[in-house]
């Protein structure tokens, strides 16, 4: 696979940089998570002034107005630098690790599991890149609901300046992501930290047709993102969390699925696909849990946070023909089956019976009772949905996505 994957990197390296056009994208955008015929049929309903979906517009025009007051930020703005010496290098801590103060100097740090760090909000680049992309995202989809172009003029600058200008842009690697003070520079779970590159590239994709967007653009994004998956593919850190057995493996997959499609790599992305078929065989237990996720303190937020992992997958590979959705491993395991079991849990039916130290923030099932919806015939999960979310059902930026 990696060769195939050196092979298309080179590929598409000389093409982006024999690409000159500098106009506006044209058409249609071409989504990989999102459903493009749902936001097409919601967006209509906005147009039409429907109740139903106006009150959740009007929240993501308010959110992305609050965007609009964000940065543009770089991983220049740091003050820590990393052992490159290249403040160009995104550089973050592991979080569940914590001074020791056994020790005359405090290294090498201890895990605290489930308990975060607040040294860690001391790395700019952490705090920075998932608001960038949860902005990015907020902004495009304003930017498509409403045709608004200021929406989309500040997503292409947040973007540019993160990923493509020279003095600013963030080099295509995770060498130096979460460290552990007295132990290492960076580890493979540093990938982690780029779970929200799933949401971004459907971010960049709405942003299709507007005069703010140009194809220089789309190509810098995504020759970058073609640098970005070869590192993911050949380095040591890369490497290391492919082989991960948690949710590390999980979102790694997702990541590399989503920017496979990014950069139009289908092969690649049903390789992706299969390798995810066979994580969900051996993560997934006879009875229905991820026992890697069940060891940890806060236990039912990384079971909710795995099987998020695992439903991008399901709704990315629908773009690849492939339906994972109805896919059952060979010793009997399968996305229903989790769903199933986990469903009583995430509608707050049952007491969950592993360690939760932290109240769990319902609001992220919302995605996995939604989807078991449309694909496990859960007729109770949009009912699920109503009762937890209570006077903010209306305003939920899924009734605009579904």
């Amino acid at each position: 696979m990696q060769r195939v994957l050196a092979i298309l990197i080179v590929f598409l390296l000389l093409s982006y940089d024999s690409i000159k056009a500098a106009g506006p994208m044209p058409g249609k955008p071409s989504l990989i998570a999102l459903d493009l015929k749902a936001l097409e049929r919601n967006k209509a309903a906005i147009n039409n002034k429907d109740q139903s979906v106006m009150k959740a517009y009007k929240q993501l025009l308010k959110d992305a107005d609050k965007a609009l007051q964000f940065g543009p930020v770089s991983v220049m703005e740091k003050t820590n630098i990393p052992p490159s010496g290249d403040k160009h290098d995104y550089m973050s801590l592991a979080p569940y690790f914590w001074y020791d103060s056994s020790k005359p100097n405090g290294l090498p740090y201890l895990r605290r599991d489930g308990q975060t760090n607040p040294e860690v909000r001391q790395y700019k680049d952490k705090e920075y890149q998932p608001k960038l992309c949860e902005y990015v995202q907020t902004l495009a989809l304003a930017y498509y609901f409403s045709e608004n172009e200021m929406y989309a003029k500040h997503a292409a600058t947040l973007l540019r300046v993160w990923f493509l200008d020279t003095a600013t842009r963030m080099n295509p690697n995770l060498d130096f992501a979460q460290a552990i003070k007295g132990k290492n520079d960076g580890r493979g779970a540093g990938l982690i930290d780029t779970r929200h590159y799933v949401k971004l590239v459907d971010g960049i994709n709405l942003l299709k047709g507007s005069k703010n967007w140009k194809q220089a653009d789309e190509d810098g994004m995504k020759k970058w993102f073609a640098e970005f998956l070869n590192w993911m593919q050949t380095s040591k850190n890369g490497k290391d969390e492919m082989d991960a057995k948690n949710n590390h493996g999980a979102w790694y997959d997702a990541q590399r699925l989503a920017l496979s499609l990014f950069i139009d790599s289908t092969n690649l992305a049903k390789q992706i696909i299969h390798h995810a078929a066979g994580r969900l065989d051996y993560q997934l237990d006879d009875n229905g849990f991820f026992p890697k996720e069940m060891e940890r303190t806060i236990s039912l937020h990384y079971t909710a946070f795995v099987m998020n992992a695992f439903f991008n997958i399901a709704q990315m590979a629908d773009k690849a023909g492939i339906n994972f959705w109805k896919l059952t491993t060979p010793s009997g395991k399968s996305l229903q089956k989790a769903f199933t079991v986990l469903k009583p849990y995430l509608a707050d039916e049952k007491n969950w019976p592993g360690q939760q130290i932290k109240p769990y923030s319902y609001e992220d099932g919302y995605m996995l009772l939604m989807e078991g919806y449309i694909h496990f015939k859960c007729k109770d999960c949009l009912q699920d949905i109503q009762n937890l979310a209570g006077d903010k059902a209306s305003r939920l930026r899924i009734k605009l996505l579904y």
